[in-house]
């Protein structure tokens, strides 16, 4: 089995959402925040962070939209190329995935389910 974090990053208009997990079964973050950081550097550190904290590589997908407006937030321009790589992340851009149903164990935070299947189908692969 992959022993590496899972995170789904999905930056909109209004708030960031994410998820982290380990492996497919096991939620351990999700969090709403702003739209954009106000460091060009927090998406980075936040990686680096939940890396060293689990003591396990995040591997991370930031989902792409064609909406100019995300597109150009300080996620995209600012925080690293896609792909880019280091010993205590990866990060791949992905494309927004479909709505898919799938339990949660974390409540309260509302919905996720897009990101957990982005996790099973892109992070995972």
């Amino acid at each position: 089995m992959d022993r590496s974090i899972w995170m789904g990053i999905a930056p909109s208009r209004t708030l960031t959402r994410l998820i982290a997990q380990r492996g497919p079964g096991e939620t351990i973050l999700k969090a709403n925040l702003r739209a954009s950081p106000a460091s060009s550097q927090a998406m980075v550190r936040l990686l680096e962070a939940i890396a060293m904290w689990e003591g396990l590589p995040v591997r991370a997908a930031l989902v792409v939209d064609d909406d100019p407006e995300i597109r150009g937030c300080d996620l995209y321009r600012d925080g690293f190329p896609p792909c880019e790589a280091t010993p205590l992340y990866q990060i791949d851009w992905v494309p927004r995935a479909r709505d898919r149903r799938r339990h949660d164990s974390i409540r309260g935070m509302g919905e996720f389910r897009d990101l957990e299947q982005l996790l099973l189908f892109e992070v995972a692969r």
